[in-house]
Parts: C-alpha cells; structure tokens; sequence
C-alpha cells in the first residue's frame, strides 16, 4: 500500500476522536483503491466500522478532513452486512438485475485491510467465498459486456457506425473486467484497470485490449465499424465470453411497456408511460406504422424502408433510444444499454418540441417530416387542451350560425352576445392550440394573451375591437357577421383549425366533426383526461356516431 499501517493507524485514531460514536467494541478496515494496493496522494482515506451487533447503523458516510488527507467513515453492523451478503448471493441468479452499489460494498469488504478486531473481520469475511465473490463479479461484467456488444450489432445495423465504434470500445472495459473478475481481480472501478491487468500479469490480453481500445476506425465508415465489431468479438470470445455474435437476424424488434399509439388523422401520436407524447412527422409515422413486433431487425429495416421511401435507421435507433420500442436477443432477452458506474439506465428524453403552436385539430405540431417531437405537456394536458381545441371550434361554428339567425330575426341584443361568445370561443381555440390549460376565464381572454407568442398581438387587438362593437341595424349587422368570419379564419389559420370541417353545414361535415372529436376524446379517455362537456361521453361510447340514428 501506499501508506504505512502506522500512518493509517494514526489517521485512524484521529479520525475516531472527531466522531461521538463509542467504537471500543467496533472492528475497523480500511477499504478502496489503497487497500487494493492502488491508490495515489489523491486517494480518499476510506474506513469501514464494524459493529459485533445487529443495530441499523446508517449507511451515510462521516467525511472528515485529517492531516491534510480526506477520510469517510463508514458503520455496519454484523447483522447488517450479513444481509448484504445474503441479499448480494439472492440477485447474483440474475446478474442484469443484481444492484452495483451492493455490489460494490461487499468487494469493498472483501478485499478490506483489517485494522483492529481481526477476529470480527475474518468472521464477517467468511460470509461469502472470495472464490464465490469473483464467480458473481465475473458474470454480471459479463453480462454487461454482452449487452454493448449487442448494442453495437444493432447501432451498426441501423447505420450508426460511430456510434457502434463507442459501444465497441464500452465493451472491451466490460469484457477484461469480467476476465480479470474470474481471476481474483474484482474492484469495480475501472480506472485502475491497466494496473489489474499489469498484476494478473497476462501481457497478451493487456496489449490486445489496449489495441483494440485505442483503435480509430475512419469516421463514417461501415466496413471499418464492421472490421472494428468483428475483432472485438473475436477477442471477446476468446476471453470466453458467450452469447453474442455478428449476426444482427438475432436482433428483434418488440413493443416497449407502457407505450401506446394514437392517431388522428394523419398525425401519428406515440404516448410513454402515460406522461409524455411524442408527434411523429410524415415519414417518422410511416416508418413507426410499419413495425411488426417480433420482426426481426434487418427485416424491419426493409419493410420500414419500403414504407417511408428513406433510410429508416436513424429513426429506429431514435424510437429505440427513447424507449418507444425494444430490441430482443433471440433466446436472450432485452438488449439493454446499461453500463457500470454510470446514471441509471433508462430512454433518454428530448428537449420538448419548441414549434407554436403545439396543436392543430389534426394533431400536434412537428418540427419536421423525420420528426420524434416530445411534446412540453404532460400527455393528460396535452390531450385535455386538444378536446378543448376541437370544441372551441364547434362552438364557434354554431355561434355562427346563431348569428346568421339573430340578423334575419333582426334580434339585435341576441346577435352581439352571440358574436361575442364567437370572439371568445375562437380565442379558446388558440390558447389550446399553444397548451394552456385549464383555460382562463372567458371575459379574462384578451387580458391573457401575454400568455402567448408576440405574433399573436394583432389577434389580441381585433378580438378587443369586436368584443366592443355593438349590432343595432342591418348594416352593423352584416359588416359584424363579415369581420366576425374573417376574424375565425385568421385565429384557425394561427392555431392550425383551417381545415376544420363547417359542421353545421350539412350532415356529411357534421359527421366529419363527430369522427375527428371521437379521435381525440379516445386518447383524452385513456389517460383520464378532462373532457370538454358531458355529452363528450355519449360521443366516446358511440364510437363517434349519434346516439338515436339507426344503422
């Protein structure tokens, strides 16, 4: 070690003196990379306390600072640590699912320089066979080696060939670690890597790893990617890694939980964890429509391709990184791209989509045709905003039509409170267009348009003249039913509702209305969103038809 036992005695008695805690009967180690024999002048001091007792001891270290060197101390109690041991040998059984900071306290542990209380320590070491420990240690970096170099094949597959380059090299880490676990080299950090590899004293497997690891295929280049994956698997195997090779037909593709699909439409929705939508342009949907769960990869790839007419590869591997699909192993399960010592493993999430407005009746807005826009509303708001959207604009059409009726009955007052709830129905539209929801209060619209993008000010403005204007005569009348009009179809053209049906024309636009409401009050229904009005419900549980029509 870098330090001697009289200075790690003295460290530790100082130590001790800062803390409150009576320590007469405790054992004490020290563990990490000095008590491996690594270690440097940075190297944290790390001492581990142990209790002859079975009291819950807290698991959060005491940090001190100790002649100019930086000591945690960490207590468990016997009891406590033979839990761990039990727990650690429960998971080994499924090494993908086994808890690495668990792991790596019992390594800790195991590979500890007793300093006081020898006998206790041998005790509590005896709990598990280092030859145990190695075998458990071995087989969960294996396993994570296997799921890079699956995560390679497939990047490789759908065209990423840098990326693939990078996985390639994860995996060498992963594959060494798991040969020099199965031979007594078992600290998880791989920073001191090249030093267990110049101790098991095997220079081959050091200068092959090395080599490969330090590799630079040309950028961009497949067949270099491929050469580069090949090797590595050779190498791989030869360690005796099992249970990968070059053949990407092993690679499926699956659903992935809690991933649902909406469409409105030729808008494709795709709804994670019942939280957050993704809107799928043009050919990011036509790729998405043409997935076949079980598939196997290089066959979706070409039936995706047929669909979209476009390299679908970086829009697989976009679905597949943020968790709205899955690639299976044949016979092995998920591929799954956890790697040791990092942030937990999980679909990356995007920034939310910046387009304005969010929504249109058709669906949301996109960024483009290869478009995987998140959505910045939680998928109940988002849906709930959208209903509101599409009444909005039902609203308006039948306040419309009141209007028309009140200037030939020449019913003056009725005529400006219906052209007024027009004004403010419209004006509902396009705060549901941008999100907002719950929606202000209608008198309170015009007040709230700071809410929404600078470009809608001329709306803001027109929308105040209109509100103000008063209907007493034939005139007025028609030149408000005019502006009225020309006002809707400026705040549906801004919200994105121009093309939607006039439902109080005929029976055909009305059905066209009803159809386009079932889609989104399906999606609202789902994820318990808000509905607009209680008659949304007869709407749903007539799958879009009126409820006393016959046939």
């Amino acid at each position: 070690m870098i330090l001697t036992e009289d200075r790690l005695h003295r460290l530790l008695d100082k130590s001790l003196a800062e803390l409150s805690l009576p320590t007469a009967d405790f054992a004490v180690v020290l563990e990490g990379s000095i008590a491996e024999g690594f270690g440097n002048p940075s190297s944290d001091i790390d001492f581990l306390l142990i209790s002859p007792g079975d009291e819950e001891l807290p698991t959060m270290p005491s940090l001190l600072f100790v002649d100019g060197r930086r000591v945690e101390i960490r207590t468990r109690s016997r009891r406590q640590l033979a839990d761990q041991f039990r727990t650690l040998e429960k998971q080994a059984a499924r090494p993908g699912r086994l808890d690495e900071d668990l792991l790596n306290r019992c390594q800790r542990l195991l590979h500890s320089h007793p300093l006081r209380g020898h006998a206790l320590v041998d005790e509590v070491k005896a709990l598990m066979p280092r030859e145990r420990f190695c075998r458990i240690a071995a087989d969960w970096w294996a396993h994570r080696a296997r799921q890079c170099l699956r995560h390679a094949l497939a990047l490789l597959s759908l065209g990423r060939t840098d990326e693939a380059v990078d996985w390639n090299r994860a995996a060498l880490v992963q594959t060494v670690k798991a040969w020099a676990a199965g031979r007594g080299e078992t600290y998880l950090e791989p920073k001191w890597l090249p030093l267990q590899l110049d101790r098991a004293g095997r220079f081959d497997v050091r200068d092959r790893y090395e080599e490969l690891r330090f590799a630079t295929p040309a950028p961009g280049d497949p067949g270099a990617a491929r050469a580069h994956l090949s090797a590595c698997l050779a190498f791989a195997t030869g360690l005796g890694l099992t249970g990968v090779t070059a053949d990407p037909g092993r690679l499926t593709v699956e659903r992935a939980a809690g991933v649902t699909t909406w469409q409105t439409g030729e808008r494709v929705h795709v709804i994670r964890r019942r939280r957050e939508v993704f809107a799928l342009g043009d050919r990011a949907g036509a790729v998405w429509r043409s997935l076949v769960p079980g598939r196997s990869l290089p066959g979706t790839l070409t039936a995706a391709e047929h669909a979209a007419g476009t390299d679908p590869g970086p829009l697989l591997a976009a679905f597949w990184r943020y968790g709205l699909i899955r690639l299976a192993w044949k016979g092995g399960g998920t591929v799954t791209a956890s790697l040791p010592l990092a942030a937990p493993p999980g679909p990356v999430t995007p920034p939310p989509s910046t387009a304005q407005p969010l929504l249109s009746v058709a669906g949301a807005a996109v960024s483009g045709p290869d478009a995987i826009d998140l959505m910045p509303l939680p998928a109940d708001r988002f849906a709930a905003a959208t209903m509101a959207l599409v009444w909005s604009n039902v609203v308006v059409e039948n306040a419309l039509e009141d209007l028309t009726g009140a200037l030939r009955q020449q019913q003056w007052p009725v005529a400006e409170l219906t052209a007024r709830r027009a004004v403010h129905a419209a004006l509902r539209g396009l705060f549901s267009a941008h999100g907002v929801h719950p929606l202000p209060a209608d008198c309170d619209l015009v007040h709230r348009m700071d809410l929404l993008p600078a470009a809608t000010e001329p709306i803001r403005v027109r929308a105040g003249e209109l509100l103000r204007r008063t209907i007493d005569s034939p005139e007025r009348g028609e030149t408000a039913l005019a502006d009225l009009r020309a006002f809707v179809t400026l705040v549906r053209d801004t919200a994105g509702a121009d093309a939607f049906p006039l439902c109080f024309d005929s029976a055909d636009d009305w059905r066209a209305t009803l159809e386009l409401g079932h889609d989104w009050l399906r999606i609202g229904a789902h994820l318990d969103a808000q509905l607009p009005i209680e008659e949304a419900r007869d709407l749903l549980a007539g799958h879009g038809a009126q409820p006393h029509q016959s046939g």
